[in-house]
């Protein structure tokens, strides 16, 4: 058994930032971090965009941006949270650049802001295309640094401890005890005992399939909470990134992030007719929602696989220069930007909802913090603003670790049990996981996708439950692994997406319905 103060959850950049700041503030007090994978694999890695945040009040101003945000969430967004958010936001990305964290300048020597979809104004802060990466790169930095911070890569929490599992439970009330995790290199199951537990596990990406999310993006956070008895809301918010690189085999795709578009990239079907403009009056820079079910709307109606994303008429040195991740991927898949148009479709990109937290992001259940992706803060309503993501972690991370520094609890005397799989075996079929996971995958796709149906989900419910009957069978009977929990986790939140699916009984933001008309 480990016992620590503080577990988090995830390594991306809200468990870091919480971490990095517990750690600086009390250096008595022990931090461990379990991440399954590599240390810096997760969806913040990926993000290209970079960070909405005001700067610059004359140009920009704090009401601008709260405005854009509560467009963007369709009348659903908490306006209080929204205004904490934003107005934290400059305080916050200070103390990532002391961390170490670098952001493009302009010749002038100030930050080189760009715009992208749903804002008003040029407020994004970016690191070339590769901002998440530059921001994970700084932070692990900083965690290394410190040494009552244990990072253990490669761990997978499988769940949450809460008094369910207590011999001698007499609470009626549920408290998180810390997580059982996996260490996915012995197949050893650690015991893990905390005063303090953070989620901040990410998104639900790959329960699509076809995602800009890496393959961890399973939602072990939201589905460790849900099995918890945490309260979930918000799951039929899931945001489709209108632009990522089409691929025939589906799968994990790259992201043609959104700046492009804010750059003066054009979307384009493939008889080259510029369609958005028929869609909104902003064009190319309406915000996602609208802009993924546009495309959604012509593909249907042309059969077509992909629309474009024509770039053609661009300045390229000025191109290479902002984006030159993005310009030597599509070399690498033989796309010329100067004359080839870049085929794109929507795929799965962001959980909207999620595991409910305050504003000192803590959750249902007592000494559990959710934060990042995984959280349901009411920032982002039924649509998030762009860039909004890692200035809603980094906000959050500060909220928690202010109301943790304040409220130090003990570790309980709760006696917790080891882990308990006498009897279980090693499944002999692991073709069962690899055909339930793409069964899932091909089913949320199909039927749980940009436009919506009470047909749909009514058929979707019915396809899960035999999925979800025949899976649980094999994770009582089996020696887990992760392939297996991250299945169980999947099913979990399809479960949460399907069923607040049906609850909703009208469109908004990223949620569309063809019964709701």
């Amino acid at each position: 058994m480990i016992k620590t103060n503080h577990l988090v959850i995830g390594s991306g950049v809200a468990g870091l930032t919480f971490a990095v700041k517990m750690a600086e503030k009390f250096p008595e007090r022990n931090i461990v971090i379990v991440t399954k994978g590599n240390e810096d694999e997760s969806n913040t890695k990926y993000a290209q965009g970079g960070v909405a945040v005001v700067l610059d009040e004359e140009e920009d101003s704090f009401q601008k941006h709260i405005q854009d945000t509560l467009i963007a969430g369709d009348g659903l967004c908490d306006a209080s949270v929204v205004e904490t958010v934003i107005k934290e936001g400059p305080k916050r990305l200070k103390e990532l650049i002391v961390w170490g964290a670098n952001f493009d300048l302009d010749a002038t020597g100030n930050f080189d802001l760009g715009k992208e979809g749903g804002h008003s104004e040029y407020r994004v802060v970016h690191h070339k295309d590769i901002t998440g990466f530059e921001v994970e790169r700084a932070l692990l930095s900083r965690v290394h640094q410190l040494k009552n911070i244990t990072l253990l890569a490669h761990h997978f929490a499988i769940d949450l401890i809460t008094e369910h599992h207590l011999s001698e439970n007499t609470s009626k009330n549920i408290n998180c005890y810390g997580a059982y995790v996996l260490n996915e290199k012995t197949g050893e199951i650690i015991t893990i005992q905390a005063a303090q537990t953070l989620l901040a596990a990410g998104g639900i990406g790959s329960v699509y399939g076809h995602t800009t999310n890496p393959v961890i993006a399973t939602g072990d956070g939201v589905a460790m909470a849900y099995r918890a008895k945490s309260k979930i809301e918000d799951m039929e918010f899931i945001q489709f990134h209108p632009t990522a690189l089409y691929n025939p085999e589906g799968g994990n795709l790259f992201l043609i992030s959104e700046a492009v578009r804010g750059f003066g990239a054009y979307l384009r079907n493939k008889k080259g007719v510029r369609f958005m403009p028929k869609y909104d009056d902003r064009a190319e820079l309406a915000s996602r929602d609208i802009v993924s079910q546009s495309i959604d709307a012509e593909l249907k109606k042309s059969g077509d696989a992909c629309v474009y994303l024509d770039c053609t008429h661009l300045n390229l040195s000025e191109f290479k220069k902002h984006f030159p991740n993005i310009y030597q991927k599509c070399l690498d898949q033989h796309i010329d930007i100067t004359k080839d148009w870049i085929p794109v479709v929507p795929a799965s990109h962001y959980l909207c909802g999620g595991i409910v937290v305050d504003k000192n992001g803590k959750t249902s259940i007592s000494n559990l913090f959710a934060c990042g992706e995984c959280s349901r803060t009411g920032l982002h309503g039924a649509n998030r603003l762009a860039s909004n993501s890692l200035l809603e972690a980094l906000v959050y991370a500060h909220q928690i670790f202010k109301y943790q520094s304040e409220n130090l609890p003990k570790l309980t005397a709760h006696i917790i049990p080891e882990w308990n799989d006498k009897g279980a075996e090693i499944p002999k079929e692991y073709v069962l996981v690899k055909h339930n996971l793409k069964q899932l995958q091909a089913l949320m796709r199909d039927y749980v996708g940009i436009v919506r149906s009470n047909d749909r989900l009514e058929k979707a419910i019915k396809h899960l439950d035999l999925i979800y009957t025949e899976v649980e069978e094999l994770y009582k009977k089996s020696k887990v692994d992760t392939a297996l929990c991250e299945l169980r986790n999947m099913i979990n939140v399809a479960h949460l997406i399907i069923g607040q699916s049906l609850e909703r009984k009208e469109n908004k933001g990223g949620y569309y319905n063809l019964d709701n008309l």
